[in-house]
């Protein structure tokens, strides 16, 4: 056994900071991973959704080798051919279901760098465009919210792990519950910019909102005059079985943040699309990204733009999600799992700590059906999430919640 040294094995140079599954992967292929021993998983994970269309998807495979013999890289100091078309085909995606259709894009590569990004124009509009006295700009968040681990956002974030130790805290934001309209209404005042919410908290354990809440959260920042960023990282791209959550609810936010399933589990790719008059305010100077829109990333994002636009893989999601929640529900029904939670082929799994011989913890039952083949993680104590590519087959969806009810018994 190594010795232990300040928390970490001996032999690794790796800083402590996740605490992953005993397993080591060498290959992938669709659903499929395969370990350096030689054995193999149904990945229910997808790298939290950053692999939606499975690992190794031909066509982003293909789009990656061919730019990968053209040109990878040069800074947004010059342009390159892929840049206005990449943009052209995420606002031709996005833009409907937006409150303006013909939005404007602009590229970053992480699902947090999107999110500052969305937190530093809705602050600038609010100076330049409402008239917020410099340095005032509020923003309401959500408890239980998940946009990133930057400092600030672990500034109002309520997670003690992610929060406790980072400060000074970034002021400037409003903490209210998750799903409750009325109080978020009541803490938008003169002073508040944006709305910043996730439509479903993934990091949280899949919780989905009531069916009034976001129409009633739009409904208040249009008739106070701020913006609705929606935090799509994980929800969006057809994860929910439509291209963005919000769809669900018929709700169209002014800002919309994209990341994770964008770069197709090939590069990091995220981007906000939204309001030309808010992006607009990020001038030359303002803000920027050495690696944001790089050809690499814009060849891999059109691919995936392509494989969304036909809405198979959106359907797909959504005929395989009932799949999965007619078998969920099934275990709940047999006291296998205490409660589950599910939108698109996106779940949320709690496990009852007290039935005997079942897991306790959400940890455990992710080790469980780690034994059994399948790939899941765990949050929160007693929660595991699932989130299949949204190309596994029929067969291989039945065959991993064939595998969740024997660890669960």
């Amino acid at each position: 056994m190594d010795t232990v040294v300040t928390g970490r094995s001996a032999a690794s140079s790796l800083a402590p900071n996740y605490h992953p599954l005993p397993v080591t992967l060498a290959t992938g292929e669709g659903s499929w991973v395969t370990d350096v021993d030689g054995h193999r998983y149904l990945d229910l994970l997808a790298a939290y959704s950053a692999l939606n269309f499975g690992h190794r998807h031909p066509a982003l495979v293909a789009a990656a080798h061919h730019q990968l013999d053209r040109l990878t890289l040069t800074s947004r100091a010059f342009g390159h051919e892929l840049l206005e078309p990449f943009a052209r085909a995420v606002a031709d995606l996005i833009g409907p279901l937006l409150a303006e259709p013909d939005p404007l894009v602009l590229p970053m590569n992480t699902g947090a760098e999107a999110v500052e990004t969305a937190i530093k124009a809705a602050r600038k509009w609010g100076y330049e465009a409402r008239g917020v006295p410099d340095g005032r700009a509020t923003i309401v968040v959500a408890e239980g919210n998940f946009h990133g681990r930057t400092t600030t956002i672990v500034s109002f974030s309520d997670d003690p792990d992610a929060r406790r130790g980072f400060g000074p805290y970034t002021p400037g934001f409003r903490l209210v519950p998750y799903g409750d309209a009325s109080a978020l209404v009541e803490a938008i005042d003169d002073t508040t910019v944006a709305v910043l919410l996730e439509p479903v908290q993934g990091e949280q354990g899949v919780v989905v909102p009531p069916d009034d809440y976001l129409p009633a959260v739009r409904a208040a920042c249009t008739a106070r005059g701020v913006l609705l960023v929606a935090d799509e990282v994980q929800s969006g791209l057809g994860r929910t079985g439509s291209t963005l959550a919000c769809e669900r609810w018929g709700v169209r936010p002014d800002l919309v943040t994209l990341g994770k399933a964008l770069g197709g589990g090939i590069v990091p790719v995220s981007a906000v699309v939204g309001r030309s008059d808010v992006l607009g305010v990020l001038t030359a100077g303002t803000h920027g990204s050495t690696f944001g829109g790089n050809p690499m990333a814009c060849a891999v994002g059109l691919a995936v733009v392509e494989l969304l636009s036909t809405g198979d893989l959106q359907r797909r999601a959504l005929t395989l999600g009932q799949v999965l929640r007619d078998r969920l529900d099934a275990l709940v029904a047999d006291g296998l799992l205490a409660r589950v939670r599910t939108i698109g082929l996106w779940a949320g799994l709690d496990v009852d700590a007290s039935r005997a011989g079942g897991p306790a913890t959400g940890r455990e039952l992710a080790e469980r059906l780690l034994a059994r083949g399948v790939l899941a993680k765990d949050t929160h104590g007693a929660t595991i999430r699932l989130a299949p590519p949204l190309t596994i087959t029929d067969q291989d969806l039945h065959l991993a919640l064939d595998r969740l009810a024997d660890a669960l018994r």
